[in-house]
């Protein structure tokens, strides 16, 4: 048996044959530790019974159970799954912790629960629930960092339901790396995945996040998981939407809606009413758009502000909610297509409720809002706009366009704008305004 040397840094998990005292990967000063590989082979020998055909394999139904909050079965496409394990991330504050509680107490009522934290000793998490109105009553609750304590008490309790707060704040004690460095979260996820798989056990594993707001530690944590669901929202403003990156047994994309409240966060049934102001003045630089958000239209404001600015040639652009690179390009579409000049202006834009907005049809929202403020007219109150722009100034039509105006109906909006390239669709009490190549409004 030969052994071979290699170091691996303990923060990225970068692998080099020779110690060095800075990590090429990470940046990080010594932080590389010694291992040792064993290069005997060894051939195992291969079961032919695991290997079958597809055709003969059985279809085994989804054996699935609620959280009893309506929202989060929606983004987790009906409910739980047995033997499922879920990445939880978002910001600090953001209600990671709170919402996880109150699918403890609603799942405990049947099933056994779990409730893992090495953030919080047990009077903390028991004030939170105190805070909650949540009795607890079968509730179990581990206040440790150690994974292998946590996997004796799961062993021995064995849980329908897992809740571990956090995965970056436990570790394996046998390994010499810290708690949060990238071979630490890699080892400890992959043996909680294995034992939830083996023992049908749901599992939530609660993430810290970047300043880049990417879930911290490997981008393999998040392949091995079914399901990541990611928080957004101002955590100063009451609204919440949780929304699912990946999910291997419902839709990608889908997101239920919030609203935090002295109970928890509870589900939120007229979102618009919380993002935007239904009985607002008419004001210059706001607009309507009509977004769609997983599979649900939720209406949102833009608010913009041009000014001229007091720095000459380095005007400021600040853009919250929607992506820099396309409302810079819609600005550059205006000056050059309608003759709109914003190169000596500053330039803020911010979506309401700190809603951050993906879907491509915000263009003619955004161009409306922007224009507004910038020649001083006042948008009609009961508007809506909704279509992507083309660099070549054209209108393209948004996807499911009857969903959107459907929901701006609901909400009382009278004039729909968007691009001439839909399809006759005929709404009552509600008229469709098509725009071709610019806005006309």
């Amino acid at each position: 048996m030969k052994e071979k040397k290699y170091y691996v840094c303990s923060e990225c998990g970068y692998k080099t044959t020779k110690w060095t005292g800075r990590c090429p990967q990470c940046g990080n000063w010594n932080t590389f530790v010694e291992k040792k590989e064993d290069k005997k082979s060894v051939k195992k020998e291969i079961d032919e019974s695991k290997i079958v055909s597809l055709f003969n394999i059985k279809n085994e139904k989804e054996i699935r159970f609620s959280t009893g909050i309506e929202e989060f079965d929606r983004v987790l496409g009906g409910g739980l799954v047995k033997g499922e394990v879920i990445l939880l991330g978002g910001e600090p504050g953001i209600g990671k912790s709170t919402i996880l509680l109150q699918v403890a107490e609603s799942v405990s009522n049947s099933k056994k629960v779990l409730y893992v934290s090495g953030e919080e000793s047990v009077a903390q998490i028991k004030l939170r629930a105190d805070r909650l109105g949540l009795k607890g009553e079968n509730i179990l609750i581990l206040s440790t960092n150690s994974v292998e304590e946590i996997l004796g008490v799961i062993e021995k309790t064995v849980p329908d339901l897992l809740i571990v707060d956090s995965i970056q704040t436990v570790f394996f004690e046998s390994m010499s790396f810290s708690a949060g460095s990238v071979v630490q979260i890699r080892e400890v996820a992959s043996k909680l995945i294995e034992v939830s798989k083996k023992g049908a056990i749901t599992t939530f594993l609660v993430g810290h996040i970047t300043k880049g707001g990417e879930i911290a530690g490997p981008k393999v944590l998040e392949h091995l998981v079914d399901a990541v669901l990611y928080f957004e929202g101002d955590r100063f403003h009451q609204g919440r939407i949780l929304r699912a990156i990946k999910n291997r047994f419902g839709a990608s994309f889908e997101i239920g809606l919030f609203e935090i409240t002295s109970k928890g966060l509870l589900p939120l049934n007229d979102p618009f009413n919380l993002w935007g102001e239904e009985n607002r003045e008419r004001e210059s630089g706001i607009s309507i758009f009509a977004a769609i958000e997983g599979s649900r239209p939720l209406l949102v404001e833009i608010q913009s502000l041009v000014s001229k600015s007091p720095f000459i040639g380095n005007p400021r652009r600040m853009f919250a909610g929607v992506d820099r690179n396309r409302a810079t390009m819609l600005i550059a579409v205006m000056e050059k297509k309608l003759g709109i000049k914003f190169y000596e202006d500053d330039v803020f834009v911010k979506v309401s409720g700190g809603l951050n907005i993906q879907d491509p049809a915000i263009d003619l929202a955004l161009a409306a809002s922007l224009i507004s403020s910038k020649k001083g007219i006042k948008i009609e109150n009961d508007s809506i706009f909704i279509g992507e722009i083309s660099l070549g100034g054209k209108i393209m039509p948004p996807f499911m366009v009857d969903a959107r105006i459907s929901e701006a109906k609901k909400f009382g909006f009278k004039n729909i704008y968007t691009s001439d390239m839909i399809k006759e669709t005929l709404k009552k009490g509600i008229n469709i305004h098509k725009i071709r190549n610019k806005c006309d409004y």
